[in-house]
């Protein structure tokens, strides 16, 4: 026992598992509490338990606006009356500040509303804590780790153009006050949603902004350490619409046609600042689904055509005459190596160059284009007066194809 199944704590073998194996292994039939007793008296088993990692509890941040944890809730808000949905959830780490927005899934769409709804009433804050989501923060491909590039996501990149900074939390646990706050809400929010008999994620949202969010800041948020707000003044909405968008690099084809999500955009005549075939152009697409084509920050005309269509039975085109066998092959069939017919125009312009090269004897005695003529070999001395005349060879040449 002690060489095979000890250790130390988190590596030795407990009585249950130590009695199967050496029923197994060794033979030896055991009951589990008998071995468990004679393990506790050798000191090779006790109640001690592999300890946990050590955590530390992280302090709040001391402005508010310095840091705002985001989250999305999955829960059955309205119970019964209606479908479950997501609840958006953005806290304030100094404060405890809460803003939520309810959805039907947590979206880059959704976090974009609801980030942009914090930005709307308390301005730009310096970072935000997120999950580790490709959603939020993805992981870097082989070419951007040679390149020493930093993975961006779609909301990756709205942050970066507010100045956002990006935090992934490594577990929940590091995210814990948007986490408690989940509580909170499945507890408080859903009862008070079946009081008012809500059941739609319009009508939960215009209740959250007028009496939830309100009520359930003066109770539960608290004033920061320092008085310093460290949020930023929100850009204009123009400007915000430019940053909350979808962006998609696209090559322009020849044509000056650009396809995007299976759509065809062409192209029209610029009088300057023309994007040129084979370049790069940025499609941007916002939250109605409005699109624009960029190129070098600058809107293009564009035209939205019809793909194009292709033939559900392509014909199978063949050079030259098509013999009836060959026209009934099926499309997707074996094909045999094509070669031109004798009265092609190709072997007629040969069988002219060898008629004008060449003598009148060796004209008359060659083959066909395509057949090759067989090397004179020296006969070998026989009696002509015995040899038949079916096998006597006359002058000229033997053809073999």
């Amino acid at each position: 026992m002690r060489e095979k199944y000890g250790g130390g704590v988190g590596e030795r073998f407990g009585p249950t598992l130590a009695a199967e194996h050496l029923a197994a292994e060794d033979g030896l039939a055991v009951e589990a509490e008998t071995l468990r007793r004679w393990m506790l008296a050798e000191g090779l088993w006790s109640r001690e338990r592999k300890r946990r990692r050590h955590r530390r509890r992280r302090e709040r941040r001391e402005h508010f606006g310095a840091l705002v944890q985001m989250d999305g809730s999955f829960h059955r808000w309205f119970e019964e009356r209606g479908p479950e949905g997501c609840l958006m959830d953005l806290v304030d780490d100094a404060t405890g500040t809460t803003l939520a927005r309810l959805g039907e899934e947590e979206t880059i769409w959704a976090a974009a509303e609801a980030l942009r709804a914090w930005i709307a009433r308390y301005g730009v804050p310096l970072a935000l804590y997120v999950d580790w989501k490709n959603l939020y923060k993805r992981a870097a491909t082989s070419q951007e780790r040679l390149r020493g590039e930093e993975p961006l996501t779609q909301f990756g990149r709205m942050c970066a153009k507010l100045g956002i900074e990006v935090i992934a939390a490594s577990s929940p646990q590091a995210k814990g006050r948007v986490e408690r706050g989940h509580g909170t809400h499945q507890d408080r929010l859903v009862k008070k949603l079946r009081r008012k008999q809500i059941d739609s994620h319009a009508q939960a949202n215009a209740y959250l902004e007028a009496e939830y969010l309100p009520e359930h800041n003066r109770r539960f948020a608290r004033p920061a350490a320092r008085p310093e707000n460290y949020h930023r003044r929100a850009p204009r909405t123009a400007e915000l619409e430019r940053i909350f968008r979808l962006e998609s690099e696209r090559t322009v084809s020849d044509d000056w046609v650009v396809r995007y999500d299976n759509r065809f955009f062409q192209l029209e005549p610029q009088s300057c600042h023309y994007a040129p075939a084979q370049g790069k152009v940025l499609v941007c697409e916002g939250r109605e689904g409005g699109l624009t084509i960029e190129y070098r920050g600058r809107a293009l005309r564009w035209q939205e055509i019809p793909p194009p269509v292709r033939p559900s039975n392509p014909e199978v085109k063949l050079p030259g005459k098509v013999t009836a066998e060959k026209a009934a092959q099926p499309p997707g069939g074996p094909r045999r190596k094509w070669a031109p017919p004798a009265d092609h125009p190709w072997r007629q312009a040969a069988r002219a160059q060898l008629l004008a090269g060449s003598g009148l004897r060796s004209a008359l005695n060659a083959p066909p284009f395509g057949l090759r003529r067989a090397p004179l070999r020296p006969e070998p001395a026989r009696d002509l007066n015995t040899q038949s005349n079916h096998q006597r060879i006359s002058e000229g040449t033997l053809l073999t194809r």
